[in-house]
């Protein structure tokens, strides 16, 4: 069972540490070492979390194994002015992931979801990633291929994914 919190401005570096400590392991097979440096320095560094957390109205959430930082979730109520939630990241050190934490992860987010009166639970996920197959196990539908430029030359690959909730 692990513990959540949401994260407190203070807590953001946390968040950075875990990325750069889970996102190589997790897209090495997919991504070139240059574009994951890219994408961790576009989405990790402390003004970019910052401004997700202050002014995008990304709610970070941290999750802990036995007292020790394993992870974390991030989401957004009311996602493009629709009563949908948008899942912007969740990540686990891989050393945790197959204890059913990313069940967890998805189960608050879900209920934080009804709780805010929201209909549906979307994410992005890189189509080659593994995490895909996770997400299709969960209840989430495929609803498109969305491949978005994000600058320097690269390309993030994507499938959105939703769950009905509501």
């Amino acid at each position: 069972m692990i513990s959540l919190r949401k994260a407190t401005i203070h807590e953001l570096p946390i968040i950075q540490s875990l990325a750069k400590e889970i996102w190589p392991p997790t897209f090495g097979q997919i991504l070139s070492p240059k574009q994951i440096e890219y994408m961790l320095d576009m989405m990790y560094s402390l003004d970019a979390l910052k401004k997700q957390s202050t002014e995008l109205n990304h709610v970070f959430i941290i999750a802990s194994e036995a007292g020790k930082d394993i992870g974390y979730l991030s989401y957004e109520l009311n996602s493009k002015n629709k009563s949908e939630a948008k899942i912007h990241k969740i990540y686990l050190l891989p050393s945790t992931q197959g204890k059913g934490y990313g069940k967890q992860l998805i189960a608050y987010a879900k209920k934080v979801a009804l709780e805010n009166s929201q209909t549906a639970l979307t994410l992005n996920v890189n189509k080659f990633n593994k995490a895909y197959d996770f997400y299709i196990k969960q209840g989430f539908d495929f609803v498109k291929n969305e491949d978005i430029d994000i600058g320097n030359g690269f390309l993030m690959e994507d499938a959105v994914l939703s769950l009905n909730i509501g």
